[in-house]
């Protein structure tokens, strides 16, 4: 599997805007935001309105899209987004 190759969002996922938690503050979050808790920012589409902006946090677009992270759907990416929090939290 060629790990190099471009990975697009999937269409209607947010998986990444919602499993993770995110301590930087976020337009409407000033504290941020819990782990499990959907992100203000995320619209009905499920894509970041913030996306591409400054006011996005670091964190944010430091989490890009591969298979791994992704998987085949929306709950195997919460569930391996979710793992990656525990495993990671202080």
């Amino acid at each position: 599997m060629n790990t190099s190759a471009t990975f697009s969002c999937r269409s209607h996922c947010g998986a990444c805007c919602t499993a993770p938690s995110i301590t930087s503050p976020i337009p409407g979050m000033p504290d941020g935001k819990p782990a499990g808790v959907r992100c203000v920012q995320l619209g009905e589409d499920e894509r970041c309105r913030i996306f591409g902006k400054p006011e996005r946090p670091a964190f944010c677009g430091g989490l890009q899209p591969s298979a791994e992270m992704c998987g085949d759907s929306r709950e195997q990416a919460i569930r391996w987004l979710g793992e990656l929090e525990r495993a990671t939290a202080p």
